[in-house]
């Protein structure tokens, strides 16, 4: 398949697809408290590791009319320090050489640190299949909030139900477990009109054994309002070829605005259907795996391969924010 039928997402008025990962599977019921979220059941036990091995990238059509209807909005900068996990574990898996030079077009994460547990798969079911896109654990006030695109929360105008978010996924392995959402976000934008501009959804798991997923896996700051044209690394989970989501794969490289349909940033990568979600980050440290998370991963146009796209973090971003991590 070629990389950008399957990309995280695409503009239909482009030519542009929208990318997740879907096989058959049964829907758990919900109601919807309000637009811009929505009330989840947990689904433990849901999630077998077959069941996510076989989550398989198809693509998905972005509803006409739903391209763009409004730009981000910024304000003063707002930074949120990272969280450092409290409970000491293992590493999931071994650390070998160090990442590749900057810039990198896509590969494996081999660098280890703290990126490895706070980035992970996104499992759900959507239409009665299952579907997966990625995320990152970031600092919040509950301890508790995933970010990820808009559409691995929402599309179609239906939310996806049997949300869990799998930190350090090792091919069909949870090596910190399985977090079912409560309730997941998206910013009003994208609930209502899944506006491109505005894809950024973001979940509360609850807690697993006692414990906060920050406390378990540790959480990577974020920025809202940061600006453009940045140093990035993006992450991801991509699982259509030549990747098979069974392992963390990275990008980097210096940002650019899009200047055609969108007002997102963009970033050299080959990443393909299945990294929908993973962060973005500026003052990436390699040693630690620490960085300012600044986007995620959204979509790819069509004829112009290789590059991925990811919305800016304005004050629409940052209000759906302020939702989870109150939440």
């Amino acid at each position: 398949m070629n990389r950008h039928r399957t990309a995280a997402s695409v503009l239909l008025a482009a030519g542009t697809l929208l990318a997740g990962a879907l096989t058959a599977a049964t829907p758990s019921a919900a109601a919807e408290p309000s637009p811009s979220s929505f009330r989840q059941q947990h689904s433990q036990g849901f999630w077998t590791a077959e069941r996510m091995r076989q989550a398989a990238p198809l693509d998905v059509t972005a509803a006409p009319g739903a391209v763009r209807t409004a730009l981000p909005t910024s304000g003063p900068p707002t930074l949120v320090a990272p969280t450092a996990a409290s409970t000491p574990t293992a590493a999931p898996t071994s650390v070998a050489a160090a990442p590749a030079a900057f810039p990198q077009p896509g590969g494996a994460w081999t660098g280890g640190g703290a990126v490895v547990k706070t980035s992970g798969r996104v499992f759900f079911t959507m239409g009665g299949r299952t579907a997966s896109c990625s995320g990152d654990s970031i600092a919040s006030a509950n301890g508790s909030t995933v970010i990820t695109a808009g559409h691995c929360v929402k599309y179609q105008g239906a939310w996806h139900t049997n949300w869990v978010f799998v930190p350090a996924y090792d091919n069909g392995n949870a090596p910190y477990g399985q977090w079912s959402a409560t309730k997941t976000f998206a910013t009003d934008q994208w609930a209502a009109s899944e506006d491109m501009n505005m894809d950024v959804g973001l979940a509360v798991v609850a807690p697993l054994n006692g414990q906060k997923l920050s406390q378990v896996v540790g959480a990577q700051g974020i920025l809202f309002n940061g600006g453009y044209n940045k140093k990035m690394y993006s992450f991801g989970f991509p699982a259509a070829a030549p990747y098979d989501g069974s392992k963390l794969v990275h990008c980097s490289g210096n940002s650019g605005k899009d200047f055609l349909l969108t007002k997102d940033h963009g970033l050299g990568c080959n990443m393909t259907g299945g990294s929908s979600g993973g962060p973005w980050f500026q003052d990436f440290n390699e040693a630690t795996g620490l960085g300012t998370q600044v986007s995620v991963n959204s979509f790819g146009y069509v004829f112009f391969p290789n590059r991925m796209f990811g919305p800016y973090f304005g004050n629409e971003a940052k209000a759906a924010y302020d939702k989870a991590q109150t939440a």
